[in-house]
């Protein structure tokens, strides 16, 4: 893994555990609770950034357990991540792809579980990246549902963009309905 990419690991793992500790102050019930304009819960925002990380993650490996040959992560590929974390600084509203929204969100669950799992996930994705060749790094490996093509570091880039994105709607959610 490069050092740059396990500098952002380790800053998204700080994130994520500084969310979680600000969530475990709060009970499940106010978790579960969704906003009036009928958005997700805390908890559903949470399960949607764990499908799409754990869905990407499969994703590659689905895609390295076949030896394809690979194309070179280039400027494009660079340009396509930037691109998609500029997405996540806009105010608008976007709609999940399946497979990471409302048709799979569970409409409750047990906060420990959840972070539980999301923090086993992050762990689980630290030894994969930690144990792929170097080489691999320099490549478009990762496939964004709506960017494209992406290396490994673009698509950790994602997870970090979409955190942030989340992370404040998880704020929001709460002071609507943590009240």
């Amino acid at each position: 893994m490069t050092s740059s990419l396990d500098r952002r690991l380790n800053k998204m793992d700080q994130r994520l555990q500084r969310l979680l500790d600000e969530l475990s102050n709060y009970d499940n019930e106010i978790l579960n609770n969704k906003p009036a304009d009928g958005g997700w819960s805390a908890l559903q925002v949470m399960h949607h950034l764990i499908l799409a990380e754990e869905g990407s993650v499969k994703y590659v490996r689905k895609k390295l357990s076949f030896d394809p040959e690979l194309k070179s992560a280039g400027l494009m590929s660079a340009w396509r991540a930037s691109l998609l974390n500029f997405y996540f600084i806009l105010p608008f509203k976007f709609k999940a792809p399946p497979g990471v929204g409302d048709d799979v969100l569970p409409a409750q669950s047990d906060f420990r579980e959840v972070s539980g799992r999301w923090l086993a996930n992050r762990k689980e994705l630290r030894s994969y990246l930690e144990n792929l060749p170097p080489e691999l790094f320099g490549k478009s490996i990762y496939r964004h549902p709506f960017a494209g093509r992406m290396s490994l570091e673009g698509m950790v880039r994602f997870f970090d963009g979409h955190f942030e994105r989340h992370r404040k709607q998880i704020s929001r959610v709460l002071a609507e309905v943590g009240r």
